[in-house]
């Protein structure tokens, strides 16, 4: 793909001026991951340290492009580059080409599947012996593993919340991933997993992972196996967690961090930064779990005992 062809076509209210341009396979943000070559933006100059050798365009400011174009990457010029920027995404999925390509729903062997339920008819995958039980709704672009049980109520494959802001004005941002889960993935009650929002990506549950009621799972979002994630917790966007992990009663963990292996967030936790493999978290925000208690004693301790 080319900008010089696409931005006349689906986005012709934007003026733009192109240096080096050179093409892409897809879009996404600075910090991912992508196999294939990909068009991002960049409108803070904080980001400029995250550009890595996938990037092959950038969509950017006036003031920012001189020192991209001294790096070599195709530059894309334009006022408001983060609107640009997913207005395209958002054209681009009604374009062909972008969007996932479609096929019938496949649904395996021995499966128990409510009348009740809502199964998409087209890019669906459903393994054997699963359980989907009354009002679950299964969108396109998912994978459900073999012996995984969705309770009542579940949604999966949804839009997340994603807007952006053009001239005071709110837009969505369209999501074209899919949710992957693995084997023996339980989702309790009304519990909702949320698709990516690039074609490339997935929401993913790892092998034996249990999530409890009125749990949200934002988009990218990857859990690892046997991890365990309670009620009333929400899990922001394109948030890690790894292996046999726990996210208490109520935690809300902040869109981009990293959850190690072997790792706790106690119930109530706002987890604001990473958490390091077999790390315990507790408070708002969260910090280690011993100090948090150290600090819990200190403060109940009467004032003189506390200044000696």
């Amino acid at each position: 793909m080319k900008l010089s062809t696409l931005l006349p076509e689906l986005l012709p209210q934007y003026d733009f001026k192109l240096e080096n341009e050179q093409e892409f396979s897809t879009l996404g943000l600075v910090v991912a991951e992508v196999k294939e070559p990909f068009c991002t933006f960049v409108d803070t100059e904080h980001a400029l340290k995250d550009l890595h050798d996938g990037i092959t365009m950038v969509i950017t400011t006036p003031e920012i492009a001189p020192k991209l174009v001294k790096q070599g990457r195709g530059v894309c010029i334009t006022e408001q580059p983060r609107v640009v920027f997913f207005r395209l995404h958002n054209a681009l999925g009604q374009h062909g080409g972008y969007a996932r390509a479609r096929h019938a729903t496949r649904i395996g062997k021995n499966c128990s599947i409510s009348p009740l339920a809502v199964v998409a008819k087209e890019n669906v995958i459903i393994g054997d012996n699963v359980v989907i039980e009354e009002f679950a709704v299964i969108r396109d672009n998912v994978t459900i593993g073999d012996n995984c049980v969705i309770h009542a109520g579940v949604k999966i494959g949804f839009n997340d919340f994603e807007y952006k802001k053009e001239n005071g004005k709110l837009f969505t941002v369209a999501h074209y991933g899919g949710v992957i889960l693995g084997e023996e993935v339980e989702l309790h009650p009304n519990t909702c997993v949320n698709k990516a929002l690039y074609p490339w990506d997935n929401t993913v549950i790892g092998d034996r992972c249990k999530i409890d009621m009125l749990v949200q799972v934002s988009h990218g979002v990857k859990v690892g196996r046997d991890t365990m994630i309670v009620g009333l917790s929400g899990i922001g966007g394109r948030t890690e967690i790894g292996e046999n992990s726990w996210i208490g009663y109520g935690c809300i963990i902040r869109n981009g961090v990293h959850v190690g292996n072997n790792a706790r967030a106690n119930m109530g936790a706002v987890v604001s930064r990473d958490v390091a493999d077999g790390q315990a978290v507790t408070g708002n925000f969260a910090i280690d779990h011993d100090i948090f208690m150290e600090n819990l004693k200190r403060a109940a301790k009467p004032t003189k005992e506390r200044n000696e």
